[in-house]
C-alpha cells in the first residue's frame, strides 16, 4: 500500500517529475494477451531480466527514475498492472493474487523462466505473492512499502484508511462510468486486501530485500514483520523517508538495490552478528 493512495499522490503532483516516453513509448511498447486481458508492457536494455512492478493507481511511468539506471545492467521489463494505464480490464473482480499470477503469465509469454523483481507499494505486495505462488519465477526480490494486511495501526497509518474510505464514499456519489468503476475497484483493493499470512511468506525461497521509510504510511514495525517472516531477507529502513523511496531517494535506492541484486546473499549468524 499504496503508491498513489487512490490517485491522491498523482493529483497532488508527486509524479509530475516522470519523464516521457516511459509508459508511452510506441517504439518498445507491446501487448501480451494473457489471462483474459491485454497487458501493456515495455522493455529496455539487455541481459538478465529484471521485472519492475508499480503500485495502486500508478503506471509504468512511476519507475522513470529506475528504468534508465537498471537498463544499463539488465533487460528491464515493466508493465501497466491489470486495470491500470493501458492494461484495461473491465471486470469487477481484482485481487493481488490475480495480479501476481498476471506477472507470472507475462514472464511465460516472454519465455522467461525467472527474473529479478523490484516492487513498489502494491507492486511490493504483488512481488511477495509472485515469489510465494511462483517461487521458480523469482531469483531475487526487492520490495518497498509493501504490507500484509490493510488493518490500521497494525500495518498502515490509520489516516490512510480513513482517507480511502472517504474517497470511496465520494466516488459512489458520482455519475456511473467505466472510469468510476475502475477507481472504485482500485480503492476497495486498498482497504479490503491483502491478507497475506506468515505461512505464505515462508514459501518465499529467494533472497529478499525488504525496504520502507521510517515515516512510511506502512508502519516501520510492519515492514520489520515482513522481513522477519522471510527465510532469506535483509531489512532496510530509510531515515527521514516516507512511502516514495524510489523517487525521493532515487540514487541511494538504485545503488543499494543494485548491490543487493548483484551480490550473493550472506547469511549472518552466531559470531558474525557482532560484525
Amino acid at each position: 500500500m499504496k503508491t498513489c493512495l487512490l490517485l491522491l499522490i498523482i493529483s497532488t503532483g508527486l509524479f509530475a517529475q516522470t519523464q516521457m516516453p516511459f509508459g508511452q513509448n510506441s517504439q518498445v511498447g507491446k501487448y501480451a494477451s494473457i489471462r483474459g486481458f491485454n497487458m501493456y508492457y515495455e522493455s529496455y536494455g539487455s541481459g538478465e531480466p529484471l521485472l519492475l512492478i508499480h503500485g495502486n493507481g500508478g503506471s509504468i511511468a512511476d519507475f522513470s527514475n529506475q528504468i534508465p539506471f537498471f537498463s544499463q545492467h539488465y533487460r528491464v521489463i515493466i508493465a501497466d498492472n491489470r486495470s491500470h494505464g493501458k492494461s484495461i480490464d473491465t471486470k469487477d473482480s481484482l485481487s493481488y493474487e490475480m495480479m501476481a499470477d498476471d506477472f507470472a503469465g507475462l514472464l511465460d509469454h516472454l519465455k522467461i523462466d525467472s527474473a529479478q523483481v523490484i516492487g513498489w507499494s502494491d507492486g511490493g505486495i504483488n512481488g511477495l505473492l509472485l515469489a510465494s505462488r511462483h517461487p521458480k519465477k523469482v531469483k531475487k526480490l526487492a520490495v518497498t512499502g509493501a504490507n500484509l494486511t490493510p488493518e490500521p495501526v497494525k500495518s498502515v497509518d490509520s489516516w490512510v484508511v480513513d482517507y480511502v474510505y472517504k474517497s470511496i464514499d465520494s466516488l459512489q456519489k458520482t455519475p456511473a462510468s467505466q472510469e468510476k468503476n475502475r477507481q472504485l475497484k482500485l480503492a476497495r483493493l486498498l482497504v479490503q486486501e491483502p491478507h497475506i499470512t506468515h505461512a505464505v511468506l515462508g514459501k518465499i525461497a529467494c533472497p529478499t530485500l525488504v525496504i520502507g521509510g521510517d515515516h512510511d504510511v506502512i508502519l516501520a514495525h510492519h515492514t520489520l514483520e515482513i522481513a522477519d517472516a522471510i527465510q532469506q531477507s535483509y531489512l532496510w529502513i530509510l531515515p527521514n523517508s516516507g512511502h516514495s523511496t524510489p523517487i525521493y531517494y532515487k540514487d541511494l535506492f538504485n545503488s543499494t538495490v543494485l548491490d543487493f541484486l548483484k551480490s550473493p546473499y550472506r547469511k549472518i549468524e552466531k559470531k558474525a552478528k557482532f560484525f
